[in-house]
């Protein structure tokens, strides 16, 4: 590629990044010292060239020397990668806090604010289990990042890990319905839709009675669906919604369940085999602001969040981890993920792109 088009996109990018994530380079101890790397912008240029299109230490060293960058070995890039963690999750933090204008999206007739979560595990070479966790949230319907965390295997699916404004509307998988984590979100001025974990949160009546989910959704219309006012051990109110699949759909659940359970050794229960033909879901909306084709229709939404992972994972080649010292894992993983804020800021400042292919400064 020609070096004059390479400088002016990149002088295009240097729009796109947080004010101050220059000093902050000092400040965060990625720029301890300037030994051939001597600023931040070298820096910062060499990790993307290197993290962005998925090039070796050798091959990004090589090339970068060609550009007029440094000319540094592929361990010194490696140890400039290791101190650079911490400013490149500061930098992801920032271009999140300037995305509001994306995520300003209220769903219909009300002041709910739809944030799918998710997590997605990340494995290193070699390694038998998953290694990393990627916590991430999306504005919907835009499928803009709304928050990221990444932690290392053990850190658990939970709604506290996201922040939470008035008014947001939590869409999440069964992982997230306990309700300790139901509690926090309310707390919080937020609501839950999530689907419902048949163990990890019975439901009861009014009177204190349990709930045979079982014998209700028998009784729950093919094509309409059914909703139940429910409430939690703990007394949190909440609705129970229930709509029965298509035969095929249910059938494919119930073979994902019966080999999940022949690879652990175990067996399935019947309960979750019946489940299976059923989307259950539970939600803290009143239905005067969300009706039962609401709730179903905005849980659909959701599954933008498993794209959004398929975009990191292939796209952005972030499905497999190229290293294994976890200083350099974890810059590397957030370098990844500043990328793809970029490219999103990016398509965010295309609906209003200048010609000259810059913003113009303050």
């Amino acid at each position: 590629m020609d070096e004059h088009w390479i400088n002016e996109d990149w002088n295009a990018l240097k729009t796109l990044l947080p004010e101050g994530w220059q000093e902050m380079a000092r400040e965060l101890g990625a720029l301890v010292r300037v030994r051939k790397i001597r600023n931040a912008e070298e820096l910062l240029r060499m990790i993307l060239l290197h993290v962005g299109p998925g090039l070796s230490l050798q091959n990004t060293v090589k090339r970068a020397a060609l550009w007029g960058l440094p000319k540094i070995s592929d361990v010194a890039l490696l140890e400039r990668m290791r101190g650079s963690g911490e400013w490149l999750r500061w930098m992801c933090e920032q271009l999140l806090a300037g995305q509001n204008s994306a995520q300003d999206w209220k769903v219909p007739g009300s002041e709910l604010r739809m944030i799918a979560v998710d997590s997605t595990d990340i494995q290193e070479p070699g390694a038998t289990g998953s290694d990393w966790r990627l916590h991430y949230a999306i504005a919907m319907p835009g499928a803009f990042c709304a928050h990221a965390q990444l932690t290392d295997k053990h850190g658990g699916e939970s709604l506290c890990r996201y922040p939470i404004k008035e008014n947001d509307l939590l869409a999440g998988d069964r992982n997230y319905c306990k309700e300790a984590q139901i509690q926090h979100a309310l707390e919080q001025g937020g609501h839950v839709l999530l689907r419902w974990h048949s163990t990890a949160l019975p439901l009861f009546n009014a009177q204190g009675k349990q709930v045979q989910v079982l014998k209700w959704i028998k009784k729950v219309h093919r094509k309409k669906g059914g909703e139940l006012a429910v409430q939690t051990k703990g007394g949190i109110k909440l609705r129970l919604c229930a709509l029965p699949v298509s035969k095929e759909a249910a059938e494919r659940e119930r073979a994902k369940l019966r080999e999940s359970a022949r690879k652990n050794g175990r067996q399935v229960s019947e309960r979750s085999l019946r489940l299976a033909g059923y989307i259950v879901l539970v939600t803290s909306v009143d239905a005067q602001v969300l009706d039962l084709r609401a709730v179903f229709g905005l849980y659909r939404m959701r599954w933008q969040i498993e794209l959004a992972f398929k975009r990191l994972k292939s796209l952005l080649n972030a499905g497999h981890v190229p290293k294994v010292d976890p200083d350099s894992v974890r810059a590397w993983l957030q370098a990844k993920v500043l990328t793809s804020l970029l490219i999103e800021k990016l398509l965010l400042e295309a609906e209003v792109f200048s010609p000259w292919g810059f913003v113009l400064a303050e």
